[in-house]
């Protein structure tokens, strides 16, 4: 069986203009990659103003240089989605699978209608990594070790589920940075995909994801009554503010 990963960065989430595609064709049973591909999308690139406006507009020189060593391919988004389609009828990809995939869905919803071209998923299911992530690694006792060694949090508290730090934890290169280009965030997904399936996800099936991994930290409540201040230890998920003032 043969799936694709896939990953995509944009100007913005409002207006996701698409400037990176990249993907890798893999197959499943012996772990090997077949295909690997990225695209600079031509009509972004050369929109200054457009493509300044993009979170990571300071990867531009990254581009130019694999551009000059013809690792990268500048082309109009229409030839792009086009070869896609070519190559997943060629390899017979069954699925497609993209960490975060509701918002990479949505960028090639949003540029085939406004390039007005064949969307190249629609033939081919795309499944959430986060959801194999969330129900093979997140909640295990193992990785929430590892958050709490290396202090891999969300701003709220909860125990962060980015690629990089699942990228960190799979592979064991605690100082790995995401790179934030289309093709090696694919690669780097494809290894945490595998690493879920050798874990018993399986191929072709949606899983549930979770809007936070909760972590329990032993916390100290205080309660101000008539001047004192009684204190209680317990633990409990992660919260704001652990002071009660009764009158």
């Amino acid at each position: 069986m043969n799936i694709v990963i896939f990953d995509t960065e944009t100007t913005s989430l409002e207006k996701p203009f698409c400037y990176n595609i990249g993907y890798v064709i893999v197959n499943v049973e012996e772990r090997k990659t077949l295909l690997r591909k990225e695209f600079v999308v031509e009509q972004i690139w050369h929109n200054i103003p457009l493509f300044e406006s993009a979170y990571y507009k300071d990867k531009r020189a990254i581009y130019i240089s694999r551009m000059k060593a013809r690792t990268i391919k500048l082309e109009k988004f229409g030839y792009i989605t086009q070869q896609m389609i070519k190559d997943f009828k060629q390899y017979g990809v069954e699925y497609a699978y993209a960490y975060n995939s509701g918002f990479d869905e949505s960028v090639f919803n949003y540029n085939c209608e406004w390039f007005k071209v064949i969307n190249p998923f629609e033939q081919v299911k795309i499944i959430d990594i986060r959801g194999l992530v969330h129900n093979f690694i997140a909640f295990t006792d193992n990785f929430k070790n590892f958050c709490e060694t290396y202090k891999r949090f969300t701003d709220s508290g909860n125990y962060s589920t980015t690629a990089e730090t699942l990228f960190q934890y799979v592979s064991g290169v605690v100082s790995f940075e995401e790179e934030h280009t289309a093709l090696a965030d694919s690669e780097i997904e494809s290894e945490i995909l595998f690493k879920c399936l050798e874990l018993g996800g399986q191929v072709g099936c949606d899983y549930k994801v979770y809007k936070t991994i909760p972590r329990e930290v032993e916390q100290v409540l205080e309660i101000v009554s008539g001047g004192e201040v009684h204190t209680f230890s317990f633990t409990k998920k992660t919260t704001r503010g652990n002071r009660i003032y009764l009158k």
